[in-house]
């Protein structure tokens, strides 16, 4: 099976501005993530998905937005209307759920309904933190989420700047991280990716000084030559120094706007075009393990941005333009045009 191979960043403006940035790949065909769901407010929610099964149960406090995948309720990330983003990354081999059981039923949910529970009862980081005693993650493999496992980690992040990484191991514990610079890709564990940079402190923006050796001077080539040695490749490993490098360089952003366009730029550098990942002679006719869809979500004004593959140009769905206490759940087909600008996509009612 090819990689899934998501990338995810924050940037920071000077007027207070939190963006959460992060590239989507998927490796069973298209699986529509441009298909946004709008859920309102009280909706009741079930952590699993099988009606046979005992599980936690909850209505909503708030309303919110998610990426879909496969016509399911949930996806890859998500926003609610206090500015709490949610965003899941692919953590094979290290995932480790743990097994349902009747005596924790009532405390059980999938990776979809973790999401979902976090957009719909929380304003901000800190509360989730406050309840994830309350909360039992078990392994569910849904048939409907094109047939994959579904081994994640999963970010957090609010307007005030608070972000936590969430993993699942070793039969269910939890284990929470401060993100470093906000940046996060795939397997393995966090505390790795922390420990791997360690071998990158060579790195710098400056450029190499030109040496003598017998008398021979070797010049640099120019801009850029204090960052040879940085990462090109598609694995999660390099992913995570490459975005962590592009993040500590990044200028400095006036407007939550221009962290938005800044974090659209840096993960340019993360596109993964169709063949890279699988022979010549087994070239997908879908978008399978390629960057389908870049999100940009600017907390504090509570605006989800996005484009695609196929349409390169960024919509946008501003929260606070929906009433979610009156909004009937409605799915958003991005089925928009070529308008060279970014492009309002919210069809639903407005307060």
């Amino acid at each position: 099976m090819p990689v899934l191979a998501c990338t995810g960043i924050t940037l920071c403006s000077q007027d207070g501005g939190i963006v959460v940035g992060r590239t989507v790949e998927w490796a069973l065909s298209n699986a529509h993530l441009n298909d946004i769901l709008v859920v309102p407010r009280n909706k009741k929610f079930r952590g699993l998905p099988q009606e046979s099964l005992q599980c936690k149960e909850w209505t909503g406090k708030y309303g919110f937005i998610t990426m879909t995948a496969y016509g399911q309720d949930f996806g890859p990330d998500g926003l609610n209307e206090n500015g709490l983003y949610v965003g899941v990354y692919y953590l094979p081999n290290y995932t480790d759920y743990a097994e349902y059981s009747v005596e924790d039923a009532k405390k059980s949910l999938s990776l979809g309904g973790l999401m979902q529970w976090v957009l719909s009862s929380f304003k901000n980081v800190d509360e989730v933190m406050e309840n994830l005693d309350d909360i039992k993650v078990v392994q569910f493999d849904s048939k409907e989420y094109g047939g994959a496992p579904m081994p994640f980690h999963m970010k957090i992040a609010d307007d005030s700047g608070n972000s936590k990484i969430i993993e699942i191991v070793n039969n269910g514990e939890i284990k929470v991280y401060d993100p470093f610079l906000g940046v996060i890709t795939n397997a393995p564990t966090y505390d790795w990716h922390i420990t791997n940079l360690s071998n990158y402190l060579n790195l710098s923006t400056s450029p190499n000084q030109a040496k003598t050796l017998d008398n021979f001077k070797i010049q640099n080539f120019g801009g850029g030559s204090g960052l040879i040695g940085l990462p090109g490749d598609y694995t999660s490993p390099s992913r995570f120094v490459k975005a962590v490098a592009l993040t500590a360089t990044c200028r400095p952003l006036k407007t939550s706007t221009d962290a938005v366009f800044e974090s659209f730029r840096i993960l340019d550098n993360f596109n993964i075009p169709i063949g890279v990942h699988v022979p010549a002679e087994k070239i997908p006719e879908n978008m399978e393990s390629v960057t389908q869809i870049t999100s940009s979500s600017d907390l504090k004004n509570r605006i989800y941005y996005f484009h695609t593959m196929g349409n390169r140009n960024i919509r946008k769905i501003e929260l606070n333009k929906i009433d979610f206490a009156t909004v009937k759940e409605s799915l958003i087909k991005d089925n928009f045009g070529n308008n060279q600008e970014i492009i309002d996509v919210t069809p639903i009612n407005k307060k």
